[in-house]
């Protein structure tokens, strides 16, 4: 028995340190990749650093537009990501608390959302957005994302709201408080780990979107970071050290929030499964 444990931690310890070289590897390329001249690139050893590290691919970037690229994608993100939590507080608390046929029906209506891929509606996606006036601005970029975030942004928060113990809406209910004191008082306070993880998570397949944007925009002015990396294609070559400094600084934000979240991703994904 205690060989065959002692041989299953070598392989689960052989595993974790391949899977370890198999993520790292792809972001160490990246990293030293953006840090070589464009000339260089073709000449030396792709995995190995260079021997002449530059910021030029940096300056590139910061040169063509970065932050203006920088600043919609912000908006994009900010926006979405502060209408689907608003919106879905208040429709995963009614799901919590009013346990009868409509609400039920709502949630499995919502929870139909999860099995269509965007990329099969995209055509009437893109129908609805140029009738209603919305092409080729960020508002048509932010109304498909926040109708498409909903559904999984739902499914956590309801678990999460109904481990809230039922005395505790109770006692709110006593004291005189209203479904929206209740709501912003007890149900957000301590529903606090799913909201941020749905945020955290939404935050970043927004930030990351490439299908609306490519789809329902055309124009350079509201341009996204994940189309930007196209301006850095020519007819018969690509920038290959500005592009990836262009996703490495398109990623740190992304990093940040992961960093800030983490521990409340956590809490809010295990969120309804210690019944």
């Amino acid at each position: 028995m205690t060989t065959h444990k002692g041989f299953d931690r070598y392989v689960s310890g052989a595993l974790g340190w391949l899977w370890l070289i198999v993520t790292i590897v792809p972001i160490y390329y990246i990293v030293i990749t953006s840090l070589r001249s464009q000339s260089s690139f073709y000449t030396e050893n792709p995995l190995l650093p260079t021997g002449s590290p530059t910021l030029k691919a940096y300056a590139d970037v910061f040169q063509n537009k970065f932050w203006m690229y920088f600043l919609n994608t912000a908006i994009v993100t900010v926006v979405s990501v502060a209408v689907i939590l608003l919106v879905c507080v208040m429709i995963s608390y009614y799901i919590a608390r009013r346990r009868n046929t409509w609400s039920r029906r709502a949630h499995s209506m919502i929870l139909l959302g999860l099995g269509i891929p965007m990329q099969a509606v995209i055509v009437p996606v893109y129908y609805l957005v140029v009738q209603l006036g919305l092409y080729d601005s960020l508002f048509g970029i932010i109304a498909p994302s926040i109708a498409f975030a909903i559904p999984v942004t739902v499914m956590i928060m309801v678990n999460s709201m109904r481990d809230i113990p039922e005395e505790l809406f109770d006692s709110m209910a006593v004291d005189g408080a209203k479904d929206w004191q209740i709501l912003w008082r007890l149900v957000v306070p301590l529903s606090a780990p799913a909201v941020t993880t749905a945020g955290v998570y939404q935050a970043l397949q927004v930030w990351n979107g490439f299908l609306f944007p490519l789809i329902l925009t055309q124009s350079g002015s509201v341009r996204v970071l994940t189309l930007s990396l196209w301006t850095y294609q020519g007819q018969y070559t690509s920038n290959i050290p500005a592009i990836l400094a262009a996703i490495i600084l398109s990623a740190l934000p992304v990093l940040v929030a992961y960093a800030v979240g983490r521990k409340q991703m956590v809490a809010g994904l295990t969120a309804g499964f210690g019944k």
